[in-house]
């Protein structure tokens, strides 16, 4: 074992995580400990410089099955793990619970998946499933061969995200304060119904759909629509990033908030999912959109007469 650092006693959990996955082939990164959330820099804050003197490293891109670099990195902090579900070759389809603010009665992400095996007449096999921190699933599928699967968000139905290329999901083992990721059903990973790859791949970012807003002025829903749009076209990295772009376009659309024009929910819900579409992290996203709504109402000025 010569080479290999001694590892701190509250560590051997999430290391023993972390070897766990990389045996399956699942390439994993550390998370804050206690959180979702990678522990490398965001995009929007890079140096440029070390690692990523060539330009950004994701954490898609940081990920390993090295059990030396995961020893190192795990020997004495308590990160959880997050596997890289892209080049593990994974999708998974995550189920999450309604939030409490939502009205009594929403559908929550398991509601919403047996609605649409009903509707479409199909069903979805037995795998290995995760129970997560809030009480949610996660569903593993290995991705099919030659297509490139990216993060979705409600696109498949309310609360159905999936995380594949540009994504994560914390893995068994990991804890939060809402709770732990433990396993709940370790059967094999089957393969990603067919049916739910076709709706997956079905063209969706060429022509972005309209938020379709309900809430607010006619002002504020068309500027939200827009960019929502431009957040959408965003590529992956420098000035012009994804983050960056989310950032920019949370702002803009923030001052409408600051105005009374739409509700806050309304607008954070429509741009965290549109972020999530690029293939940002959920954790990043709610992160810099929350930033900058709250920068911008706290130093808004009055809006000018007509």
């Amino acid at each position: 074992m010569t080479g290999i650092p001694s590892v701190s006693l509250e560590c051997l959990p999430q290391l023993a995580s972390a070897l766990t996955a990389a045996e399956r082939g699942w390439p994993v990164i550390p998370l804050h400990p206690a959180s979702k959330r990678p522990a490398g820099h965001a995009e929007r804050a890079c140096p440029g410089t070390g690692r990523c003197a060539g330009g950004h490293r994701t954490p898609e891109e940081r990920a390993t099955t090295d059990p030396a670099l995961i020893h190192a990195a795990w020997a004495h902090r308590p990160y959880n793990v997050g596997i890289a579900t892209g080049p593990a070759g994974l999708l998974v389809v995550d189920l999450d619970v309604c939030k409490p603010e939502e009205p009594k009665g929403a559908p929550d992400g398991a509601t919403s998946l047996a609605a649409l095996c009903e509707r479409t007449r199909q069903t979805v096999p037995e795998t290995y499933r995760v129970r997560t921190a809030r009480g949610g699933e996660h569903l593993y599928f290995t991705a099919p061969a030659g297509v490139r699967l990216k993060n979705s968000a409600n696109r498949l139905g309310p609360h159905i995200d999936t995380r594949a290329w540009g994504g994560y999901v914390v893995a068994p083992g990991s804890a939060t304060p809402d709770g732990a990721y433990e396993v709940a059903h370790d059967a094999p990973v089957a393969e990603l119904p067919s049916w739910l790859g076709e709706l997956l791949t079905e063209p969706h970012r060429a022509a972005p759909a309209p938020v379709r807003v309900h809430d607010g002025t006619l002002a504020a829903r068309t500027a939200l629509d827009r960019e929502c749009a431009v957040i959408a076209a965003a590529s992956e990295g420098g000035p012009n990033g994804r983050n960056n772009t989310l950032h920019r376009s949370a702002c803009k659309v923030a001052r409408f908030v600051a105005w009374g024009d739409i509700p806050r929910h309304v607008v954070e819900q429509a741009i965290q999912g549109a972020g999530e579409a690029t293939g940002l992290p959920p954790a990043e996203c709610r992160t810099t959109i929350r930033s900058a709504m709250d920068w911008v109402i706290a130093h808004a000025t009055p809006r000018e007469a007509a």
